[in-house]
């Protein structure tokens, strides 16, 4: 069994490049994705196209692949034995590269800045999933399919069974269990998304145990373009947005966006707010559409549109927002 090998085995495995092909699909499927957002921050879509419906459970799908594959690939890594200089090494430059990313996004999106994305959860997932690699497959998986069971009765959705508003603020709300989602592009907490990469460690520990790696191995001999984009993941993930984001921009320039309805913008912002705090749909629409209407009487639409109104702080906002709640219920 692979459990048995020496402590040099994992350095010295052949790298399986189906894993390399397998992440350079997911890489193209988040620059897909990451496009759409960028199509609707540019205004040519609506904005909220890619958080919602099929696009939001793609991109959960992307998360999930990401997670998964990191799980299975720190099994081959380090097993039968932790290799520590190489694991602090990989685990600094993903740490660093999503410090990076939230430095940059604090600045260029203060409103949505990414505390807690894809790069920190692989980062802290990771750290975690050192303490599944002995134990045995089987125990990884029960534990992953509770968490992702755990998840999917809760939804997703907040406020949940499992939520509190004690984990509100943005240094708990990564665990999972915040009340309020948190505004951010990028929001991987710990909890459920832990199951993903503790999947990706009990298939690859099934996958060494049973003998299965050079099967896995035979099933792509040959390098391909996606594999080389697997091999430099985190590159990738660094390049791709500020690439896309610039082309579209110089495309704006000669093609500009139509000027959106600020009235349909603020009801899709606004429906999905509410409908994310749990509240009925059509109490939400009726909310909005009040809302809608007395801030456009008061020229208040357009201001808080552009971000120049807080509606959290604005007197104006806040009354006519109470008014409209009595009156939607």
């Amino acid at each position: 069994m692979a459990i048995a090998e020496t402590t040099s085995t994992a350095s010295k495995r052949p790298r399986i490049l189906l894993i390399d092909t397998l992440r350079g699909l997911a890489l193209i499927a988040m620059a897909s994705y990451h496009f759409t957002w960028d199509l609707g921050f540019f205004g040519y879509i609506d904005p909220e196209t890619a958080t919602q419906g099929a696009w939001k459970f793609y991109a959960r799908c992307i998360a999930s692949s990401f997670l998964f594959l990191a799980g299975f690939s720190l099994v081959l890594a380090h097993i039968p034995a932790i290799r520590w200089q190489s694991f602090a090494k990989r685990f600094g430059m993903v740490a660093a590269a999503a410090l990076v990313i939230s430095i940059g996004t604090f600045f260029a999106t203060p409103g949505e800045w990414i505390h807690f994305g894809i790069l920190h959860s692989i980062a802290l997932t990771g750290l975690i999933g050192l303490a599944f690699l002995q134990l045995p497959p089987l125990i990884t998986a029960l534990i992953a399919i509770a968490i992702a069971a755990a998840g999917y009765v809760n939804g997703y959705v907040y406020p949940g069974i499992f939520s509190s508003e004690f984990f509100d603020p943005r240094y708990l709300n990564w665990t999972g269990f915040a009340a309020t989602p948190p505004r951010s592009n990028d929001f991987v907490p710990l909890f459920p998304w832990l199951a993903a990469p503790l999947a990706g460690i009990a298939i690859g520990r099934w996958t060494l145990d049973r003998g299965w790696l050079n099967r896995l191995a035979a099933m792509q001999t040959k390098p391909n373009i996606l594999g080389l984009a697997g091999q430099h993941s985190l590159a990738f993930y660094l390049i791709h947005q500020p690439v896309l984001i610039g082309l579209l921009y110089v495309f704006s320039t000669v093609y500009p966006a139509p000027a959106p309805d600020p009235m349909q913008s603020y009801m899709s912002t606004c429906e999905s707010g509410c409908n994310g705090t749990g509240s009925d749909a059509g109490m939400c629409q009726r909310f909005c559409s009040c809302t809608g209407e007395r801030l456009s009487q008061q020229s208040l639409l357009v201001p808080m549109n552009e971000g120049k109104i807080n509606p959290q702080t604005d007197e104006r906002v806040q009354t006519l927002a109470q008014e409209c709640s009595i009156s939607a219920q």
